[in-house]
This record gives C-alpha cells, structure tokens and sequence, in this order.
C-alpha cells in the first residue's frame, strides 16, 4: 500500500495515525501540494480530484478522502464499535468534522502555516466558526473520555489531526480543558509526541 500525502496535512495525518495504530504497513510518498504535485498527469490519473491524501492498494486500486480512506482501512477493527448506532455515530463525527471543523480550523492553519499570514489577516468567518466548532468539542466532550464509546475511535483520530495543531492557526485551547485533556489521551493512545500541554 501507498500512501501520497503531506506530513503537515491533518487531512494527511488521520491516514498515517490509522495505519499506525492498526500494524498496517505502507510506503508514503511525499506530495508537495504548494509546487502543483498533486495535480501532474500521474497523479491525476490515480485519482482525478487532484488532492492529498490518497491511497494506492496493491492491486492498483486507489481511494481518496481521508475518512474515507480510515474508514476503509479500519473496517472489522476496534476502531469502528460492534453496535451499528455507536458506528453510525463514529460516521456523524467524521461527516461533522468535514464540513463543519476542519474547512475552519484547518483553513485558519493552512493560511498561517503554508501562505504565511499572521493570525490577524485569518479570514473572519472561518476564525468564528473555528472557535464555535472548538466550542462544541469541549461540551460535547463533558463527562467523557472519548467522543464514542469506552476507548479511542475513528472519531478521535479524524478530530485530533488538526485539533492537535490548532494553535498552529491561531486557535488558543487554553479555555477548553476538556479537548486539551482529551488530545492528551489521544496521543498516547497514538504514540505521538504531545503537541501542546495538556491540563
């Protein structure tokens, strides 16, 4: 198995974290999306949408976005819960965190880390709904270990990616002891380096 992607991606990361965390073994390519790789004919021709992360099976096949890329190579793990409704609910997660966490938290990121701007030319609607999506964490988060069940899910994984690194867009965490405590689980549970302190 391949994986092409960028190591700063969180998008990128959620792949890497899964794989490692099952034993699965892969080759990762390096794509470096700011100098067009991502969109050369070979690469266009694995996956027409042009983006990282992507994956290239041993058979050829290939698949691309990231949850759908976890969620295919966790199946039949602990990853994903035995109960289809907590399952169904790992997937609520993985859908909210699309469309309503990371084209916030990580575009904040994405602007600051690859373009370069200071936080104060961060485009306004994206912070304020970055920090509303924090906001949910950190409540959803009350009373609980892990965002679905009793251990660490696909969930977790395809929320910590860019959690874990939202002060890198300008995100101050320190407000929100729930998600700083519960990326510190993450992360042992993942085998990472903590990226920022946790409570």
């Amino acid at each position: 198995m391949k994986v092409y992607g960028d190591t700063k991606s969180g998008n990128c990361l959620k792949v890497l974290y899964t794989a490692d965390f099952l034993g699965l073994t892969y080759e990762f390519v390096p794509v470096d999306i700011t100098k067009g790789e991502s969109r050369t004919p070979a690469f266009l021709a694995r996956s027409a949408m042009g983006q990282v992360p992507l994956v290239e099976f041993d058979d050829g096949r290939c698949l691309a976005q990231s949850n759908a890329i976890i969620r295919y190579l966790a199946r039949g793990s602990r990853l994903i819960p035995d109960d289809p409704f907590l399952g169904a609910k790992v997937d609520e997660l993985l859908f909210w965190e699309q469309y309503s966490h990371e084209p916030y938290v990580a575009t904040c990121r994405f602007q600051m880390v690859y373009l370069g701007k200071p936080s104060s030319e961060r485009e306004p609607i994206r912070v304020e709904k970055g920090e509303k999506a924090l906001d949910f964490m950190e409540t959803r988060l009350a009373g609980r270990q892990w965002f679905i069940g009793d251990e660490l899910s696909l969930a977790d994984i395809a929320l910590v990616a860019y959690t874990r690194v939202a002060h890198e867009g300008g995100f101050d965490l320190a407000s929100r002891p729930g998600v700083r405590k519960w990326i510190g689980r993450c992360e042992e549970a993942l085998g990472l380096k903590a990226e920022v302190e946790s409570v």
